[in-house]
């Protein structure tokens, strides 16, 4: 993921990548601040908050996807009387996963039940992933109930996949999105740098924020 955003980034003309901090490439997230407006992080739960803290001290804004940790101490440090940075989350930067989980949380509110099937690679930390948790909050939100079970598969081959089911009397609906490529989350991602500064809260999460 870090790949394919420095690439988007190096690609869109109103952008200019200031650095890329990789410990592999013995580069500090602190190298990678100089001059930097706006810090985009996937990495792992347990150094990504630790990366945006060190960004929204230093006044540059964070845009995160990585998910699995408690953002809380992120949100209490953009929402300092002085704080000058913003933060941004999201659980997934695919338009077309926002979409899904919009229309399931519509759906919701006229179906009896629904459960979630989550699928992505073997080497994802977090279970259930951010997308899903997302949705069911949102699903539950809708329809003023419990959210809806999840079930999460962790399998090579894959690369971002869920599934909504939802069932009624006799009739069943599925809503599903599809990544089969980390290029689906590129355009979110430099919809969210851009967006980023100019928004109206200091801590903003779901991209569906910035789509509707």
């Amino acid at each position: 993921m870090g790949e394919a955003v420095c690439e988007a980034v190096q690609g869109a003309q109103d952008m200019h990548l200031a650095g890329r901090a990789d410990p592999r490439l013995e580069t500090s997230v602190e190298q990678a601040l100089e001059g930097a407006d706006v810090l985009v992080d996937f990495t792992q739960p347990d150094v990504a908050l630790a990366n945006a803290l060190q960004a929204v001290d230093r006044g540059v804004h964070a845009v995160v996807g990585t998910t699995g940790f408690d953002p809380a101490p992120l949100k209490e440090a953009v929402e300092q009387p002085g704080a000058q940075a913003k933060a941004f989350l999201a659980p997934n930067f695919a338009i077309g996963a926002v979409l899904m989980m919009r229309f399931a949380a519509e759906a919701a509110r006229h179906m009896a039940a629904a459960e979630i099937i989550e699928l992505h690679r073997e080497g994802k930390l977090d279970a259930p992933s951010g997308t899903a948790a997302r949705t069911a909050q949102l699903m539950a939100a809708a329809a003023e109930g419990d959210p809806p079970p999840i079930h999460s598969v962790r399998l090579p081959g894959l690369v971002a996949h869920q599934e909504v089911i939802l069932g009624d009397v006799g009739q069943t609906l599925s809503i599903r999105h599809d990544s089969i490529s980390r290029e689906s989350f590129m355009p979110g991602v430099l919809l969210a740098v851009r967006r980023v500064p100019a928004l109206p809260e200091p801590f903003t999460v779901g991209l569906e924020s910035l789509l509707f």
